[in-house]
């Protein structure tokens, strides 16, 4: 097998210096750990240099700098011609996938781990339950804002640098164990998602172009389920084994090795052909053409099914654990629930994957939004005072059908839009999926203290949820119709060369060929 191109990264140097300062900042923030055993790894008590602190921040952030920089391809620099449509091997996707899939798994760990880190970072800073819960609020806010950042620059400076820069941010980040204080927690937690929400659209979008159509929606929809289910019980199985030995910080450093894998595999991680050939063109698509014709339609219908998603997922479930524990007689604890959704996820994401690629991508989407709505209103008319079989059956169906959601919208939204908006798109729309993090829950409690509780915000949720399918059904795109076409350009790309042509897009550079003197053009 031949070896990988040298010039991956367009300044290695300065690249693997960036990485080395990263790493001895937050070596030197690992030994503060270390060092704080005798006093059970309790830092907010540790009396710290702020020198050898802040020297170390200030290496990370210059190292992250300086890798990002090296990783971004020079401005006056030639594209390189895009290779050959059966220059990949099979051998070389399925490495692809593998790394991809190592990517997302990390990516999903980062997230899930808070869920475990709270208990233990409310009893060592003495916090009210009101002032922890800034800490999920505020990694979400930074997903949101990660999404809509690295999704916009997975278009301008490529797939591969993108994602590097994402692990860049991950391996920085991993000092949220060292910090002395919960403002420099909240701060690194923010960092760390805006790190994780925008690895997410970015490795759909290089999937997408990288494997040929075919089973390609099916490993993606197959890999976005899996690799949630597995990151969260990566982060579970940490947790269990390691807080109880070092406490909750310990949780954050254990992922160190697995970013500093990330980044040692980057040589066989390619840019993506479709985006390389794209960027020979000068004209550039602004992230404005998500809301132009014809593209409209598409954002809408992606919008109302990301956020009815996120709505039911970070609004009404991140409270019903508790609610069915507050009602008691059935015995289901938090922890049952959580393991029931991982354990769903499973043949979910497998049946939708099938069903996807062997029934209707669009019909798939409505099946799983059915669930999902069938669930709520069954728990709006039973509330939590139905039979046990009942009501777990319910949980049950409205776990897999918000997994079979997330599953297939990322996949669904890197298939349907064109090549130089695609990563804006999807990270548009994981963007606007985890803004229900950021106003669900508040908006969820106040209708749980509304007469009615739980069955009123069942119904509450059951209806944007209803209308998202309802727009899939009738205005959701058609997956196919990004097929490769024996010219070798998709009509999905030939929707976007009109829309640049008719909205000025190019404006500037269908000026430079006006010949002089007649007000003509070139032809």
């Amino acid at each position: 097998m031949s070896a990988p191109p040298a010039s991956l990264i367009p300044r290695p140097l300065l690249f693997w210096t960036g990485v080395a300062l990263t790493c001895a900042g937050v070596a030197e923030h690992l030994w503060m750990f270390i060092d704080s055993a005798s006093m059970h790894f309790h830092m907010s008590m540790m009396d710290m240099s702020p020198a050898m602190m802040w020297a170390a921040m200030a290496a990370i952030v210059a190292g992250v700098v300086l890798s990002g920089i090296a990783v971004v391809p020079p401005r006056t620099s030639t594209p390189a011609p895009a290779p050959a449509p059966g220059a990949a091997t099979a051998a070389s996707r399925r490495r692809l996938i593998a790394i991809l899939s190592f990517a997302l798994l990390v990516d999903q760990m980062k997230p899930a781990t808070l869920a475990f880190i709270s208990p233990g970072l409310r009893a060592e800073y003495g916090l009210s339950a009101a002032e922890v819960s800034w800490l999920p609020t505020v990694a979400l806010t930074g997903t949101v804002l990660g999404s809509l950042i690295w999704g916009r620059a997975a278009d301008r400076i490529g797939r591969r640098a993108t994602i590097l820069i994402a692990s860049l941010l991950f391996l920085g980040t991993t000092v949220c164990g060292a910090m002395p204080t919960f403002g420099g927690t909240l701060l690194m937690c923010a960092l760390m998602g805006m790190a994780a929400g925008g690895m997410l659209p970015v490795v759909y979008a290089l999937m997408t172009e990288s494997l040929p159509p075919g089973r390609r929606a099916a490993i993606m929809v197959l890999q976005a389920g899996l690799t949630t289910t597995g990151g969260y019980m990566a982060a579970s199985g940490l947790a269990a084994v390691l807080i109880p030995l070092a406490g909750w910080r310990v949780t954050w450093f254990a992922q160190l090795p697995l970013v500093l894998i990330l980044i040692a595999l980057n040589r066989w991680i390619p840019e993506s052909a479709a985006f390389t050939a794209r960027q020979t063109r000068t004209a550039k698509v602004p992230a404005s053409a998500l809301f132009k014709r014809p593209q409209t339609a598409k954002t809408l219908v992606v919008s109302a099914y990301a956020l009815a998603w996120g709505l039911v997922y970070w609004g009404f479930i991140t409270f019903l654990p508790s609610q069915l524990e507050s009602a008691g007689q059935h015995g289901m604890s938090a922890a049952t629930l959580l393991f029931i959704s991982s354990l769903l996820a499973i043949p979910t994401c497998a049946l939708g994957a099938w069903l996807y690629i062997r029934w209707s991508a669009r019909g798939t989407m409505v099946v799983y939004a059915a669930l999902t709505v069938a669930a709520l209103l069954t728990l709006a008319a039973v509330g939590l005072d139905g039979s046990r079989p009942i009501l777990l059956a319910t949980v049950m169906l409205l776990f897999a059908g918000t997994a079979g959601v997330i599953a297939l919208i990322g996949p669904y939204t890197a298939e349907i839009y064109p090549t130089a908006i695609r990563g804006t798109a999807g990270g548009w729309a994981a963007a606007v999926g985890k803004s229900g993090g950021a106003f669900g829950p508040p908006l969820i409690a106040l209708i749980l203290s509304a007469p009615g509780g739980i069955r009123t915000a069942a119904m509450f949720v059951a209806l944007p949820m209803a209308l998202a399918g309802l727009a899939v059904a009738v205005r959701g795109s058609n997956p196919q119709a990004a097929a490769q076409t024996p010219e070798g350009t998709t009509s999905l790309d030939a929707e976007l060369d009109e829309l640049v042509s008719s909205e000025g897009v190019a404006a500037q550079t269908t000026a430079t060929t006006h010949l002089p003197g007649n007000g003509g053009t070139a032809t």
